[in-house]
């Protein structure tokens, strides 16, 4: 008869690291629902994140411990589940009370493919069990509605105090672009203050409801618009695209430099359009030069979430309304997109956890 003890098994657990927080998953509480019976173990790892790009790794890791430590146990069966950490602040808790991390997708020039690689990342985020959320920040450019293949418009959700918007929904994430409201052919003749005053309302008058990452595609620049997002609501953190050329790595390095000054975190760089594989040779072409993107990342010390070729499915997939994650979820290229997104929560849950990690450790400063 096996006298297998709780004790025991979290003991070898204690030697099984989170990759990305490096810490033990029993001090960071992630072993939950843990059960003995006989030789009979079983128990959930609730992980920062449903896209944690080394779930399996940790999972591998767990059995392996215990097997090592404990002879007596036969079947191992781990449960991988998610709690998304939350940006917690209490401007941002008032605004948008049931979202927890918000994350600005921006570059500081056009053509550079934000806008694509913000729907993808969204994507990619729902596909792995987020519940993830779009704003389309770029009053004067929306491109979500056809990216995402949207035509409809939001309804409209009153109580006896309120009323707000309904996100549109497709492909599993929650939606709002000015794009929804106002005629495609139609342009956006605004001032800065109306069309700061638009993404304002973007975020109160809207029914985010709950939702793990809010992420908002940025117009290009460094202007009024990314001013007024950042003072109005504490982001997360923000992503910079580019593409590996010297022009546009200038204009990333200040859009970088600009969410430095405001305090926003960069969780990361994303170079696009990075090089073009030929499809009847399978030749590569640097087409826009190659590894800026890389140089930006190092010589500002931000991660580096990784590089997206020029491919014509991309391209195709956003004209269409059919992103490449759900159009097709065997490509390599989905297969790019899925680990740039995976990096990105990563990261995510890396800055919440040193954030809560710093507030501790002031805490028991202050006690002594």
């Amino acid at each position: 008869m096996s006298n297998i003890t709780e004790q025991q098994v979290l003991t070898s657990l204690s030697r099984v690291e989170d990759p990305d927080l490096h810490r033990d998953l029993v001090i960071l509480n992630m072993i939950k629902n843990l059960k003995i019976d006989g030789s009979n173990i079983s128990f959930d790892i609730e992980l920062t994140t449903p896209a944690c790009p080394l779930k399996d790794k940790m999972k591998n890791d767990a059995v392996v411990a215990i097997k090592n430590d404990i002879p007596d146990a036969e079947n191992v069966t781990v449960n991988m589940t998610a709690n998304v950490q939350s940006h917690v602040d209490s401007r941002k808790d008032a605004l948008l009370p049931g979202v927890k991390n918000t994350i600005a997708v921006a570059s500081g020039k056009g053509g550079v493919g934000k806008s694509t690689v913000a729907v993808n990342l969204a994507v990619a985020l729902a596909k792995d069990g987020a519940e993830v959320g779009l704003l389309d920040a770029d009053v004067y450019g929306p491109s979500i509605p056809l990216m995402l293949g949207i035509s409809k418009k939001p309804k409209i959700y009153q109580d006896t105090n309120s009323s707000k918007m309904i996100p549109l929904e497709n492909f599993g994430i929650k939606l709002m672009s000015i794009g929804f409201l106002v005629d495609e052919n139609d342009p956006v003749i605004w001032r800065g203050p109306m069309a700061s005053g638009a993404i304002k309302q973007f975020m109160s008058d809207v029914n985010w409801g709950e939702l793990d990452y809010l992420i908002y595609d940025l117009p290009p620049g460094t202007g009024d618009i990314q001013l007024t997002l950042v003072q109005t609501i504490p982001l997360t953190g923000a992503v910079i695209v580019t593409t590996p050329q010297n022009v546009a790595i200038i204009d990333a390095r200040k859009g970088l430099k600009m969410f430095e000054r405001v305090n926003v975190p960069i969780m990361g760089i994303v170079e696009n359009m990075s090089y073009f594989i030929a499809p009847d040779t399978g030749k590569k072409y640097d087409i826009f030069g190659f590894g800026g993107g890389k140089k930006l990342a190092k010589e500002s010390n931000v991660p580096f979430l990784g590089e997206i070729p020029i491919n014509a499915q991309i391209r195709e997939g956003g004209d269409k309304g059919k992103p490449i994650i759900f159009n097709i979820p065997d490509s390599e290229y989905t297969s790019n997109i899925m680990e740039i997104a995976r990096n990105l929560a990563a990261q995510i849950s890396l800055t919440n956890y040193d954030k809560k990690d710093k507030k501790i450790e002031i805490i028991l400063n202050t006690d002594k």
